[in-house]
């Protein structure tokens, strides 16, 4: 649904070893990096971009039975200067909606995301919800894909601030699972449990659901937890692979 892609580096602030040397250590510090493409996702260093003024959205004409709900879901990256762009769609309604919808997001203006001070390009996820009175509706931001903060260093620390023989897995990015229908209110809780294998690199390498939900939704929380991040476990600070169970949302469209 959403593209994986990492979005933290780690500093060393001290000559203790790097990560990338295959070691996690107490003293390295976190920040959000760019991924390949100098693009950031919101976290808690990157602020969100904001929709500073929208375009109202027509409901095509001349579609064969009208009145027909449903939603046009769109990824993009807002540029340092509040222009969208590489405009993608994830979830369609069908050709003459898409079309409107990302006409509506060209023509409407962005108040880019931040790193500190510094305008960056940030990615989004915009959506346009079309409804059956067939009235005009308008472009809204949806954060469903995020860096987290990461552990602080003394998750990696006994009482007597040693580095533990073994860490867990610790989530650094996370997507939430798409519904299968936007539109239909389930009367349960709207989260699943998954239990994620992480490979030594911090990637998903099993999946499966543990406590699911049905309706079609649990497919959807496995989707979603391949397109998560880790730092990988550790045994006497070496990264190794290790089994995680963590809690899944559905994005709330």
């Amino acid at each position: 649904m959403w593209q994986p892609k990492f979005s933290f580096a780690l500093l060393a602030l001290a000559p203790i070893g790097l990560w990338a040397q295959g070691t996690v250590l107490p003293g390295l510090q976190v920040h959000q990096a760019p991924d390949k493409d100098g693009v950031y996702y919101t976290g808690p260093e990157v602020t969100a971009p904001k929709l500073i003024r929208t375009v109202l959205v027509p409901y095509p004409g001349g579609i064969p039975g009208k009145g027909i709900q449903g939603m046009t879901v769109l990824a993009m990256v807002i540029a340092a200067n509040g222009i969208p762009k590489d405009i993608q769609i994830l979830h369609t309604h069908g050709d003459a909606f898409d079309q409107l919808a990302i006409a509506a997001v060209k023509e409407s203006a962005f108040e880019p995301g931040k790193l500190g001070d510094k305008p960056v390009p940030v990615w989004v996820d915009v959506r346009v919800v079309f409804h059956r009175n067939l009235a005009s509706t308008t472009p809204q931001i949806l954060i469903a894909e995020r860096d987290l903060p990461p552990p602080n260093e003394s998750q990696f620390e006994d009482k007597h601030q040693k580095l533990l023989s073994y860490t867990p897995p610790f989530l650094i990015h996370t997507v939430d699972a798409d519904f299968a229908d936007p539109f239909t209110a389930h009367p349960f809780v709207q989260v699943a449990i998954v239990s994620v294998l992480v490979n030594e690199a911090g990637l998903p390498k099993e999946v499966r659901v543990v406590r699911g939900l049905g309706f079609g939704l649990d497919k959807k929380a496995e989707a979603a937890v391949w397109n998560y991040k880790f730092l990988p476990a550790t045994k006497k600070g070496q990264p190794i692979a290790a089994r995680r169970e963590i809690t899944v949302s559905f994005a709330k469209f």
